[in-house]
């Protein structure tokens, strides 16, 4: 744990964020679909092809796109072409990690970043892969289950 000054500053967030896109694929290598709300339960969102555990979420921030699209050299980058079940804008998704996190009516344990799969390099072509490192979002664990909407904010547990 850190403490101190640093540990302050670093549980200091200047805005709560927002939910702004919700996604699901029912199994591997299938198409993405939107959706406006979903219940998640322990083992990661209805519909999703998840699992229980540490990587039952994954969140990204919706201010990495344009981010990403820059290393592609200004290719289009939809947030359902990185495969993330949850879009997050307004607050850095990896300033929460090793924190629970309040979305809508669940709390999740936020582990850590999470990697681009290699379908990056078939999605966006040569240099997809390395064009997401450093912005794949993050991976989380179901603490409490319960319903999320689009618009629904997210905020470090504590500061909801």
């Amino acid at each position: 744990m850190i403490g101190g000054h640093l540990g302050v500053m670093m549980a200091r967030h200047g805005s709560k964020g927002r939910v702004t896109g919700l996604f699901i694929r029912s199994e591997r290598r299938v198409t993405v679909s939107t959706v406006e709300a979903v219940h998640v339960a322990l083992d990661g969102l209805d519909g999703d092809h998840a699992r229980a555990g540490k990587r039952a979420v994954t969140l990204i921030q919706a201010e990495h796109l344009p981010v990403i699209s820059a290393f592609l050299g200004g290719v289009t980058v939809a947030a359902a072409d990185l495969r993330r079940n949850i879009l997050v804008a307004g607050i850095n998704l990896l300033a929460l990690r090793k924190t629970h996190v309040r979305i809508g009516e669940c709390v999740l344990f936020v582990h850590g970043p999470c990697p681009p799969c290699s379908r990056m390099e078939e999605v966006f072509g040569h240099g997809g892969y390395s064009a997401v490192r450093g912005h794949g979002g993050v991976y989380a664990e179901v603490i409490e289950p319960g319903l999320i909407t689009l618009s629904t904010s997210v905020a470090r547990r504590g500061d909801d």
